[in-house]
C-alpha cells in the first residue's frame, strides 16, 4: 500500500542539467533500432538517429530518449556489443544539442559507457535489477557512481518476451498497489546507496505485461505512482492499448472504410490525448513519438493552467 507522502518533487537532477518539474517535459523518442514496434528501421544509423534528434528538437523536445534495443512484446535481446555500436555514437554527438540525453537500456555495461561519453539520464525497463553476468556489474552500482546522473526506474511484469503472453493477474486495485509497492521498493534501493531523491523519476509501465484494463486503470488512479513525492513519467506513445480502444470504436459515418486494426503511427491523436490525461493527473514528463502534437496540446493546457492561477 502507498507509504507516507512527501513533498511533491520540483527538479529532476538530470547529470548536466536540472529540469524544472513545475511544467511537463517532452522526452522525443530516438529508435536506434530495424525492429521498433512504431518507426523501427527509419533512424537506425547514426547520421538518421542525429537528424532525428534535431527535428524533435525544432518540434519542441526538452529532452532526448534514446534506445538501441527494441522492448515491444516479443522482442529478442540484442547482444551487448550490437547495442553499442547502435547507440553509442549517437550520444557521442548528441550530447552537443545541449538539451538532456537519456539512454534506454538495461545493460549495466552499456549504462556505464553512455555515462561515460556524457549522457544525462538511465532509462530503464528494468528498474536497474539487471546484473551483467560477466562482470557481475548491477545498473544500481553504475547509477549510484555517478554524480548526479538522472534515473527512470519503470515497472515491467516478466520481461519483454512474456510480458503480454501471461500479463499480471488480479482486480485493477491490487495491480496498482503492487506497481506502487515495486517502484518504492526499488527506489529505495537506491537511497540506500546513497542517490538523491531528486534524481529518480518513476514510470508505471503502460504496456509492460499489463491488460488493456489494467493500463486504463494505472493512468486513471496514476496520483498513487507519485504518492511519495516521487515525478511520474507516462509513456503512452502508440502503444497498444491505445489500439484496442480505438478499435473498440463503431464505425465513423463517412465513407471511409473503417479498419479493425490500426497501425502504431495511426495512434497518434490517442497518444496525444493519453498523455494529456496523464499530465493532468500528475505526470510530470511524457515520453513521446509525436513531439509537436504533444507541445501544441501541452502548450493549451498551460495556458489554461495560467488562466487559473491569475484567478485564484
Amino acid at each position: 500500500m502507498p507509504s507516507a507522502s512527501h513533498a511533491p518533487q520540483t527538479h529532476w537532477q538530470a547529470g548536466r542539467f536540472r529540469l524544472d518539474l513545475q511544467r511537463p517535459q517532452i522526452m522525443g523518442i530516438v529508435n536506434v533500432t530495424p525492429d521498433s514496434f512504431s518507426d523501427g528501421g527509419q533512424h537506425a544509423d547514426t547520421r538518421s538517429a542525429l537528424l532525428h534528434c534535431e527535428q524533435l528538437l525544432r518540434e519542441g523536445a526538452t529532452i532526448l530518449d534514446i534506445g538501441g534495443e527494441s522492448t515491444r512484446p516479443g522482442s529478442p535481446a540484442v547482444p551487448l556489443d550490437e547495442e553499442l555500436r547502435r547507440v553509442l555514437p549517437v550520444v557521442q554527438e548528441a550530447v552537443r544539442f545541449k538539451v538532456p540525453v537519456s539512454v534506454d537500456t538495461y545493460k549495466p555495461e552499456v549504462m556505464q559507457a553512455v555515462l561515460d561519453a556524457g549522457a544525462d539520464i538511465i532509462n530503464d525497463i528494468w528498474a536497474l535489477r539487471w546484473k551483467s553476468s560477466e562482470r557481475g556489474l548491477s545498473g544500481e552500482q553504475v547509477v549510484a557512481q555517478h554524480a548526479s546522473c538522472g534515473i527512470c526506474l519503470m515497472h515491467m511484469h516478466r520481461d519483454p518476451q512474456t510480458m503480454q503472453v501471461q500479463p499480471m493477474s488480479g482486480n485493477p486495485e491490487a495491480i496498482v498497489d503492487e506497481v506502487h509497492d515495486f517502484l518504492q521498493q526499488r527506489a529505495s534501493s537506491l537511497y540506500a546507496l546513497g542517490v538523491a531523491r531528486e534524481r529518480i523519476v518513476l514510470d508505471p509501465g503502460i504496456g509492460f505485461g499489463k491488460t488493456v484494463p489494467q493500463n486504463l486503470v494505472l493512468l486513471q488512479q496514476q496520483a498513487r505512482t507519485h504518492a511519495n513525492g516521487h515525478a511520474v513519467l507516462a509513456g503512452w506513445s502508440r502503444k497498444s492499448a491505445l489500439g484496442a480502444v480505438l478499435e473498440a470504436l463503431p464505425p465513423g459515418i463517412t465513407d471511409v472504410v473503417y479498419r479493425s486494426e490500426l497501425l502504431a503511427h495511426e495512434r497518434s491523436l490517442a497518444s496525444v490525448a493519453a498523455h494529456l490525461l496523464a499530465v493532468e493527473k500528475g505526470a510530470r514528463i511524457v515520453r513521446v513519438h509525436d513531439v509537436a502534437a504533444t507541445r501544441q496540446t501541452l502548450a493549451v493546457w498551460q495556458a489554461m493552467q495560467a488562466l487559473d492561477v491569475r484567478a485564484a
